[in-house]
């Protein structure tokens, strides 16, 4: 009975406390603000969807309002309503350190970090402006004034519209949002594959009813690809991919000479992970890709198997349990070694 008590008064102690910080939020946002939305380097569908559907809900509310993206995006998601108002930090840094600098709200949405938006996150870190973080990434570092984490969440989309809900606004998500808010979800779940829950379907259902297209959406997210990367995709499912059988485990990894020869850009090797996973037998798949000065990494993992886990204990990430990322100054050969050395203590290994 006790625990039941205690579980109960958590829980209403948490309720209370998100009731403030809501009600503190409708009050910072009651008048006419500058405003910036800011989410990680590399953004993909989450990173972009659940800000251009912020920016689009803030403009509604007579606030100037401006997204700054650390690096350009995947021409994939140019079809995004409002995605051609983005400042990139790469292409336009002043313009992007004057708009930190004017802020007085500041959105952090889809990292944990400051780290995850390169040399802006020192000015966000000494910038008076309020900060708000809404993420679903595990470990939020306690840089925000009011902080919205839900690592169960399949988006930061999904936490976005709730936002939105919660702030009595419903009726001010419209189609343009909606279409925002869908694209980070079908690209966060793989398409309602992973990490989703029944609030996660609920949301998509109140979007479908605004009249977003899903089937559309992911016509446009998943069919787009290009000769090149049609071509890449068949080079590393032939020439570069290694399945490690007693272990249930592929990896793939890009060379420089690679990078060179298929003219990768970026986003064009968005997805490649996911293809190991279609194998049979196969619970985790390791992406690998030499860049010029630094290792970058993604994982997938099937049911229990935590490659975030791996990714924060030996490879500088972290992520999701079935979704995660790393980085190293290091050798291409030594970081696939290093991989091979530490799977054995996140898979059991299986008689064959």
């Amino acid at each position: 009975m006790l625990a039941v008590i205690c579980d109960f008064a958590i829980i209403l102690t948490n309720f209370v406390h998100l009731n403030t910080q809501h009600s503190e939020i409708k009050g910072i946002l009651s008048f006419p603000r500058n405003i910036v939305i800011l989410t990680h380097r590399n953004p993909d569908g989450d990173a972009l969807g659940s800000s251009l559907a912020l920016m689009r809900y803030l403009e509604k509310g007579n606030h100037t309002v401006k997204v700054i993206l650390p690096s350009e995006y995947p021409n994939t998601f140019s079809f995004m309503p409002g995605i051609e108002k983005c400042l990139v930090y790469d292409l336009k840094r002043d313009a992007s350190m004057e708009a930190i600098k004017k802020a007085e709200v500041i959105f952090c949405l889809d990292f944990n970090g400051l780290d995850r938006i390169d040399k802006m996150g020192l000015e966000v870190s000494e910038s008076k402006a309020k900060k708000i973080l809404i993420d679903h990434h595990l470990d939020p570092e306690p840089f925000a004034d009011y902080i919205f984490s839900e690592t169960t969440a399949s988006s930061t989309c999904e936490m976005v519209y709730q936002f939105i809900v919660d702030l009595e606004d419903k009726a001010k998500i419209d189609r343009d949002m909606g279409e925002c808010l869908m694209t980070g979800i079908i690209t966060d779940t793989g398409s309602f594959k992973y990490s989703t829950n029944p609030r996660c379907y609920a949301v998509a259902a109140a979007l479908k009813e605004l009249g977003v297209d899903d089937y559309t959406l992911n016509d446009r997210i998943y069919n787009t690809y290009s000769e090149k990367q049609l071509r890449l995709l068949g080079h590393c499912m032939a020439n570069r991919l290694e399945v490690i059988p007693e272990y249930s485990t592929g990896i793939i990894a890009l060379t420089k000479e690679d990078y060179h020869k298929f003219q990768i850009g970026r986003g064009d090797t968005e997805g490649v992970v996911n293809y190991i996973l279609m194998m049979d037998g196969i619970k985790v798949a390791a992406f690998l890709r030499e860049q010029p000065t630094i290792i970058k990494m993604s994982f997938r993992s099937k049911g229990d198997i935590s490659v975030a886990d791996m990714a924060r204990n030996h490879f500088n990430g972290g992520g999701h349990k079935n979704a995660a990322g790393g980085a190293a100054y290091a050798k291409l050969e030594d970081i696939v070694n290093r991989f091979k050395k530490e799977l054995p203590k996140y898979v059991d290994k299986i008689e064959l």
